[in-house]
């Protein structure tokens, strides 16, 4: 196994749409655009798998269930002004689906890409040690 890279797969609803986001928003980087099927975008260590209606990952399931977008699953986006990257954000027209929730690790809001998937961006309390 590669240690090199997460992947993470995301059901989405239009897949040119999702990878303009990705990159346009959040400064990943395209390495596949099979769209309309499917692509995948990285920020590194992330690649974000993102997956239409034709790709493998959205057949339905044995018993009849659909892969869709959406839910309540998501990864990380750790900042160091969760304040001014949500006014970055805001001002590029992300949909939010909360306001800035502080807590005590640190400070959270859920963006929401076009398909109704999330990102959360995390402003630490203090900050994180490298992974080793």
């Amino acid at each position: 196994m590669s240690e090199s890279h997460v992947n993470l797969r995301y059901m989405v609803s239009d897949v040119q749409q999702s990878v303009d986001w990705y990159v346009g928003h959040l400064g990943f980087s395209v390495q596949l655009n099979g769209a309309p099927a499917f692509a995948a975008v990285e920020r590194h260590p992330l690649r974000l798998l993102l997956s239409g209606r034709t790709a493998s990952a959205g057949r339905p399931m044995p018993d009849g269930r659909q892969p869709e977008p959406g839910g309540w699953n998501r990864f990380q986006f750790v900042v160091e002004d969760i304040a001014a990257e949500v006014e970055r954000l805001r001002g590029e027209g992300v949909t939010f689906r909360n306001e800035i929730v502080v807590g005590p690790g640190g400070s959270q809001i859920l963006a929401e890409d076009p398909s109704g998937n999330l990102v959360e961006i995390f402003q630490p309390a203090v900050a994180f040690a490298p992974a080793r």
